[in-house]
């Protein structure tokens, strides 16, 4: 029996998340909840509907086909009735202006690696490969498994980005089919981190350690700086020194831990309205370009090796 599992989105042409040209596989489901978090769709682990009133004309086509009146139309004013619904999916293949749409669908291994290998031309060419994503991957960890083993046999380059707030066996048994391994730390300060993401960070820590001390697999923490939450010179210092401690472990002499920065953004903020979310983050602005290399700079001093956009590298 084919290996499936819940994605919710399988993005081409990704230059983003990792390098070269890639395509990244996106998981449904996370462990966090991380208030800024930039793909709300990906954080819980079923189906769901996104609702986008801007898109919708009142056509009433929802309405007739929803067998629990989840779908609503009043005085020509739309209204989507989340705890009626059932997720069947039978008003997203009737709604041609996009007012509705999937996020989540179960896919097999072999369907996920037919999306992959339409572009392997790109791949070749550039130095890229496939990403898995999320949401959080190793929470299907079977199915992550399974798309890396198909890619390696396949002869791709391949990447996971990961909270690692998972057991050490579920990510040590991804690692022989995985050539970089992207993390995101939050906080060093393990009672701030739960209270920005739901959840302490021992055990991510511990298995940044166990990452760089017992393989020698590529390692690049990617850490998003988000204002109110990690975003002073003494934050970013402690994570900076975490990583050249990692490093130091390691001592293969190659750089192959490495930071990078990234710049928080708002750009989530239709995706929480289209899920009945709440934004918790909307208020925040994101620090300017200065700001961002104050902070590079602070990184630097602690002898970490840089990648990114702001270290003046590309990524690793």
């Amino acid at each position: 029996m084919s290996l499936s599992g819940l994605v919710f989105n399988v993005q081409r042409f990704s230059v983003h998340d990792g390098p070269g040209i890639r395509t990244t596989i996106f998981f449904k489901g996370c462990p966090l909840r991380c208030f800024w978090c930039h793909n709300p769709e990906g954080m819980h682990p079923k189906p769901e509907i996104q609702f986008f009133p801007d898109r919708c004309i009142a056509c009433g086509e929802c309405v007739a086909v929803c067998p629990e009146g989840a779908q609503e139309l009043s005085d020509g004013q739309r209204t989507y009735r989340r705890d009626l619904c059932v997720v069947c999916g039978k008003c997203l293949s009737i709604c041609y202006a996009g007012a509705l749409a999937a996020a989540g669908r179960t896919m097999t291994v072999e369907e996920v690696m037919a999306e992959v290998l339409r572009d392997r031309a790109f791949y070749e060419t550039s130095g890229g490969g496939v990403t898995l994503s999320g949401g959080e991957p190793l929470l299907q960890r079977d199915f992550a498994q399974g798309i890396l083993e198909a890619c390696k046999a396949a002869g791709l380059h391949t990447a996971v980005e990961t909270a690692a707030y998972c057991r050490w066996e579920d990510l040590a048994a991804i690692l022989p089919f995985t050539d970089l391994i992207m993390m995101d730390l939050k906080h060093l300060d393990s009672a701030k981190h739960r209270a920005a993401t739901g959840v302490p960070n021992e055990p991510i820590l511990a298995n940044a350690r166990l990452l760089a001390t017992q393989t020698d697999k590529p390692l690049l923490f990617r850490i998003p700086v988000i204002p109110t939450v990690n975003d002073t010179p003494e934050e970013i210092a402690a994570i900076a020194r975490f990583v050249r401690h990692l490093e130091e472990l390691r001592r293969d002499g190659e750089n192959s831990i490495a930071l990078e920065l990234l710049t928080f953004h708002r750009l989530a903020t239709d995706k929480y309205r289209s899920l009945g979310m709440e934004y918790r983050a909307g208020a925040l602005q994101p620090l300017q370009r200065t700001e961002m290399m104050a902070l590079v700079e602070v990184a630097k001093a602690c002898g970490v090796t840089l990648r990114g956009r702001f270290s003046g590298r590309g990524s690793a």
